[in-house]
């Protein structure tokens, strides 16, 4: 897996594209008005399962290859009236919801949800208890940093019903942490995931990076089989997206140091290779999960999802964001919550829903993004099942990959080879109609 490969997959490696977290993508989101939300909240029924997602911006020890939406932090002050926010948010959304059906899934997510302390974490999830009805069997899930990971956060953890947790791992090299500013020793990492065991958590995701700087084939091996070593039930190899346009941390300059397209290709298919060998499962474009654990059935299912935390088993058709950045996606549309944290927090305490931007969807939005779903999570569409002029539209892009070895087409059946499988965000920008014209720019496809 770790030959050189040949020029057209190079080359479609190195192209920018969307991650396809969503369709249409969030660069397309527009301005949004309170009004609108609460509209689409009012519409939703009893029936329809909710997720809820909140974003938790702080971090103690931020490292420059971050791509999420957070900051440096360590102020009590600042942390309790973020939470306090939180609070008044999901009160708010509750209120304009008046009958949302049965929450099946929560999410925290960062930066680390961890830095506001186990008394504030515990107390903002019994919040939510008590404003939304949760199904029995929800799952409650939490990114976490082994490296401030304390014994009081663990046990509030588990305690309010967290059973699943998301610990980043990126590399296990020492001079490949120290470039990446996240010191965290295989030792550390252990340990977390073992203190996490023994409070109860069923379900542990790490999550690695290849195309780090400094970072080689050797190094991304020995990361994935330390993951597979640690006992994980599922593991994303991601590669890292050098995007300073949009993240001014990502320092334009350290462009210099990262590994070229061929060796991020060589560090994927790594990845891959010992994953595989320990008996992961691939699942979509650089997920991996343990036979028998419920992303791996509901990928063998046909029933995996995609959202905008990446792969998922939720199926629910509403997903409420709360905090700063948030994405709340509806039956409707998409809703996006102020990103300054400051602007974010001073809407809340002024009793207004904190949307920033949005996006109604239209049939051809749904139509598309269904496609780009199901090849995203399943590597196969029946064609037939595409409004004509969608099938139409994206025929010559299919056409091109499939001479270039990276889909199949049999009648009216798309499917991904393996040999494609790298390369799923190309197949999922052949149904994207919005991409013609668009100002925005991506990370590398691979």
């Amino acid at each position: 897996m770790d030959q050189q490969p040949h020029r057209p997959v190079a080359a479609y490696a190195a192209a920018s594209l969307p991650r396809y977290t969503s369709y249409p993508t969030a660069p397309h989101f527009a301005p949004m008005g309170e009004p609108a939300l609460r509209g689409w909240l009012a519409g939703l029924r009893p029936t329809d399962a909710v997720s809820l997602y909140a974003h938790i911006p702080f971090s103690h020890d931020l490292g420059w290859y971050e791509g999420c939406d957070s900051t440096a932090a360590r102020n009590e002050a600042r942390f309790a009236r973020y939470t306090s926010a939180l609070h008044s948010e999901a009160a708010l959304l509750a209120e304009a919801a008046p009958t949302p059906g049965m929450v099946t899934h929560l999410q925290l997510g960062g930066g680390t949800p961890s830095a506001l302390g186990a008394g504030r974490l515990a107390a903002f999830v019994a919040r939510l208890r008590a404003l939304f009805a949760f199904s029995p069997d929800a799952e409650l899930a939490v990114e976490l940093d082994p490296r401030t990971l304390t014994d009081e956060v663990v046990a509030a953890l588990a305690e309010a019903g967290f059973t699943r947790a998301s610990l980043g791992l990126q590399d296990a090299n020492p001079e490949v942490q120290r470039a990446m500013g996240r010191i965290q020793p295989p030792d550390l990492v252990a340990g977390a995931v073992a203190r996490l065991r023994k409070a109860g958590f069923r379900g542990i995701n790490l999550d690695m990076m290849y195309g780090l700087p400094g970072q080689t084939v050797a190094h991304v091996r020995a990361t994935a089989r330390l993951a597979c070593e640690l006992g994980a039930d599922r593991v994303a190899a991601v590669g890292y997206g050098h995007v300073p346009w949009t993240k001014p941390r990502h320092e334009p300059g350290a462009a210099e140091a990262l590994p070229g397209c061929d060796e991020r290709l060589r560090q994927a298919a790594a990845a891959e290779a010992a994953l595989r060998a320990a008996g992961y499962l691939p699942v979509g474009l650089d997920h991996f999960a343990r036979p028998g654990d419920a992303m791996a059935e509901a990928a063998r299912a046909g029933q995996l999802r995609r959202n905008f935390q990446g792969y998922t088993t939720d199926a629910a058709p509403a997903l409420l964001g709360l905090g700063c950045s948030a994405i709340g996606v509806l039956p409707d549309g998409y809703a996006q919550n102020i990103p300054a944290e400051r602007a974010y927090v001073e809407a809340v305490e002024a009793g207004l829903l904190p949307v920033a931007r949005g996006l109604a969807l239209t049939a051809e939005d749904r139509a598309r993004r269904c496609a780009i779903e199901r090849v995203m999570c399943d590597l196969a569409l029946d064609l037939d099942e595409l409004d004509p002029d969608v099938r139409q539209a994206a025929w010559p892009a299919l056409r091109a990959l499939e001479e270039d070895g990276l889909v199949r087409l049999q009648g009216a059946w798309l499917t991904v080879p393996e040999e494609g499988r790298r390369f799923l965000r190309h197949v999922a920008a052949a149904f994207d109609a919005r991409r013609c014209g668009a100002v925005a720019r991506h990370s590398a496809a691979v």
